[in-house]
């Protein structure tokens, strides 16, 4: 008894001072710019606000509908509810390392012994056969005294493990809404693209019959008739690759909400509005963007993975104690197994010091502190993507809704020249070709508008992602 009683001391010197070896995880503090290098000038501010449902804000009830059925049903989300609960999993297991184990056992059996063993076959005559049965039951415990914190630090290395996994989830909740609400507003776009190019198409097919009215009627050569129709066929030849390109954001709005292509075709055959931008955006300051991003938020827990992992590695230097134990009973009868003469038991500590390993050890450490360098270029790169990714969706918001101004102001203005050509062609004024150059301008004009207006919105709906919205925060983690 009193040759296990240093061991013991050590293990309880060793579990009260709470040893872990290998570096202590810091979180890696970053000095964030004080405002945003690009100005706030598409309606953007520096207030900070709650991101958690920015779809809301367009005031559209079809996007609304969408998101919430694509949080439910999308395949990727599954995905990533299956790894966080892998790795609340995995936490478990590394958590049951710290605590002791108890086995049971037992067995029956028929053993035969050599007669020709020394000492016990020299004392019977020779041939003897000596059986006999064996029936045996009990318990095993063991317990690895954590002395130098070596599983304290995988249980560090599982918990940031799962972290990681929830801000994984809610990077996947965040690009899932982006992608749900951008294809939308393209498939809006699309639907108005189309009905002013239909829109188009009817006027110009009025303009090729007066134009072919007044060749027969010898008014006018076949020229402008061949003119006209040439017009029209380049308005026609647009439509089938608008109405494919509907089709594709469709179809992938459908994926996305874990459905069959096809499925909502009947659900958005109406045409709607592209959703209208909200006159704020709250855009909060770069030092918010570290807290909020989720991809941020899941390189810092790898880094405090890769970190403890060190940590895990080092322990293996330092020798392990284990106390263990057995209790059980053991007979050549099974009707005298139970009995207090049957009784047997053990116990003691156990203990292991790896002397030589060729270099394993040192090895495996090298191997975690290089996966601890790349976990922390992971983090910095992350957060100066982060940091690029909302100065150019800035820039890009702004910007679309400087250009969208002019464009409306095209439109308006070439349809006034539509307007005065045709009168002017009527009063004989003007040639034919200037009412087919307006007519074009007005399509042109139109057509550019609608997919700046769509820009806009696709363009704010990438801000949004930028600044880490779409997910609640805090993540769950237990």
């Amino acid at each position: 008894m009193r040759t296990h009683l240093p061991l013991l001391a050590l293990a309880a010197a060793g579990l009260l001072s709470g040893c872990k070896v290998g570096p202590t995880y810091q979180p890696p503090e970053r000095q964030a710019p004080h405002q945003w290098s690009e100005p706030l000038a598409g309606g953007e501010t520096s207030r900070n606000a709650d991101l958690a449902q920015w779809w809301t804000t367009f005031k559209d009830p079809e996007l609304v509908s969408l998101v919430d059925r694509a949080l439910l049903a999308n395949l990727d989300l599954r995905q990533a509810q299956a790894r966080l609960r892998e790795a609340r999993a995995l936490r478990g297991v590394a958590g049951s390392a710290l605590g002791p184990s108890l086995d049971a056992r037992g067995n029956a059996g028929r053993e035969r012994q050599s007669a020709n063993q020394p000492l016990l076959g020299d004392m019977l005559p020779p041939g003897t056969a000596m059986t006999s049965d064996v029936y045996q039951a009990g318990f095993d415990a063991s317990w690895e005294l954590d002395i130098f914190g070596g599983k304290r630090r995988g249980r560090e290395a599982a918990d940031a493990a799962l972290a990681a996994a929830g801000y994984g989830l809610a990077d996947a909740q965040a690009s899932l809404v982006a992608e749900v609400a951008s294809n939308y507003a393209a498939a809006r776009g699309y639907q108005r693209r189309l009905v002013i190019a239909h829109e188009n198409l009817l006027a110009q097919r009025d303009i090729v019959a007066l134009a072919r009215s007044r060749y027969q009627q010898g008014f006018t050569s076949s020229l402008e008739a061949e003119q006209a129709a040439t017009v029209l066929a380049q308005t026609e030849s647009q439509v089938p690759a608008l109405e494919a390109a509907l089709q594709r954001a469709l179809h992938h709005l459908e994926v996305l909400l874990g459905q069959a292509p096809g499925s909502l075709g009947q659900e958005l055959a109406e045409v709607a509005p592209i959703p209208i931008s909200p006159a704020e955006v709250p855009a909060g300051l770069p030092a918010d963007l570290v807290r909020r991003r989720p991809d941020i938020r899941v390189a810092e827990r790898r880094l405090a993975e890769a970190s403890a992992r060190v940590g895990v590695a080092m322990a293996d230097f330092y020798p392990r104690l284990s106390l263990t134990g057995s209790f059980g009973w053991e007979s050549s009868r099974s009707g005298s197994l139970f009995t207090p003469a049957s009784t047997t038991w053990s116990w003691g500590p156990a203990f292991h010091w790896p002397i030589f390993d060729a270099g394993r050890i040192r090895a495996n450490v090298r191997v975690q502190d290089a996966r601890r360098e790349q976990a922390l270029a992971a983090y910095d790169k992350a957060v100066l993507a982060g940091f690029e990714d909302v100065e150019n969706s800035l820039v890009s918001y702004a910007k679309e809704q400087a250009r969208n101004v002019p464009l409306r102001a095209a439109v308006a203005s070439s349809t006034r020249a539509l307007e005065v050509a045709r009168q002017q062609y009527d009063s004989g004024l003007t040639s034919f070709i200037n009412v087919l150059d307006a007519e074009r301008t007005v399509y042109l004009a139109q057509d550019n508008l609608v997919q700046s207006d769509q820009a806009v919105v696709q363009d704010l709906i990438a801000l949004f992602k930028a600044l880490g919205g779409g997910w609640p925060a805090p993540v769950p983690q237990g």
